[in-house]
């Protein structure tokens, strides 16, 4: 039995209002790093791309062959120009995407270490932070047969967290949501972070969480912990790193190991692995194919720099998924 009902097929849009399998909504910056590994204060050149937690997820699913929206705001400056051409050439439908004339896009750096990469970001007043309740009623929602959010939106304004409450609880709620606890303690400066990610993943069909980020926000200490406490939502994928992915659905209890993966970097493997788990939801297939589509996805992310992986060709992906547990946990992607 499918762990929530699949999603139905998109209603026959009417005029011109685009129609999407997802729409993900939320804030996406530019995004300066070095060109190697190099920290960012010994570089003399920078390269610029694009990366945001839910316009991940669109690029994802569009890369799975699935059509994906992203519902935003971006300033009328060279960076939100540069964000929509790159989203749009990624195939994600950017056409409900508002530009904002006064206020800009956001902007973050990578900066390489021997242990992890670290980030530095330039949002506070950007035009995404300006999102508010009224943006719920744009006509591409109603058309989507998933709306996907993230934690990361909450955080960035008052209007920006009431946005996301309309979306996950409003009266008018009709595609199923999903959503990403996606904790950066930097946005919150002091804010009850805990609390609102636990009752906006509560108001949600899908919640994907870290347990390490669960185990911080809520000091649940396992992966089962984490679904008794995000009860009653319909399911609860908690994803543990290297170890693997356990999902919480209809009383089911399913466990994916991770595949054995090179880290280049980190950033952007947790929107991947949402992205393929929602294409395989899309899909109709079962819970352990869901899962193993968020690790594959998850580690093509990992071995690269960008934010946004190329993603496995469907025909790779669908002789993975047909494996059987002893092969599939003996396969490393390459």
């Amino acid at each position: 039995m499918d762990p929530v009902p699949s999603p139905s097929p998109p209603p026959a849009a009417t005029g011109p209002v685009p129609v999407a399998d997802v729409v993900c909504v939320g804030e996406t910056m530019a995004v300066l790093s070095p060109p190697d590994a190099r920290p960012l204060g010994e570089q003399n050149t920078l390269r610029m791309a694009v990366g945001g937690a839910e316009s991940n997820v669109a690029c994802g699913l569009a890369g799975l062959g699935h059509r994906a929206a992203w519902l935003s705001r971006v300033g009328d400056d060279p960076f939100g120009r540069r964000i929509m051409a790159d989203l749009a050439a990624r195939g994600v439908d950017v056409s409900a995407v508002e530009t904002d004339p006064e206020h800009p896009t956001g902007v973050y750096f990578k900066d390489p270490g021997p242990d992890r990469t670290r980030t530095y970001y330039y949002r506070g007043g950007s035009a995404a932070t300006r999102m508010g309740p009224e943006l719920a009623r744009d006509p591409v929602l109603r058309q989507a047969r998933m709306v996907h959010l993230s934690g990361v939106a909450a955080a960035l304004s008052d209007s920006c967290a009431r946005l996301l409450r309309t979306l996950l609880s409003g009266p008018a709620r009709k595609p199923a949501v999903s959503f990403d606890v996606n904790h950066r303690p930097a946005l919150w400066r002091g804010a009850d972070a805990a609390r609102s990610l636990l009752v906006l993943a509560r108001c949600a069909d899908i919640v994907f969480v870290g347990r390490d980020e669960a185990e911080t926000l809520w000091g649940t200490a396992s992966c089962d912990a984490v679904a008794d406490l995000l009860s009653p939502a319909p399911v609860v994928v908690v994803k543990d790193a290297e170890h693997g992915a356990t999902s919480y659905a209809n009383g089911v209890r399913t466990f994916v190991p991770s595949l054995p993966t090179k880290v280049v970097e980190p950033v952007g493997a947790g929107d991947a692995f949402a992205a393929g788990y929602l294409a395989a939801v899309l899909e109709n297939r079962d819970e352990r194919s869901r899962l193993r589509l968020g690790h594959l996805a998850a580690a093509a992310a990992l071995r690269t720099r960008d934010d946004v992986p190329v993603m496995p060709p469907r025909a790779e992906t669908d002789r993975r998924l047909a494996l059987d547990d002893d092969a599939w946990a003996a396969a490393a992607p390459r």
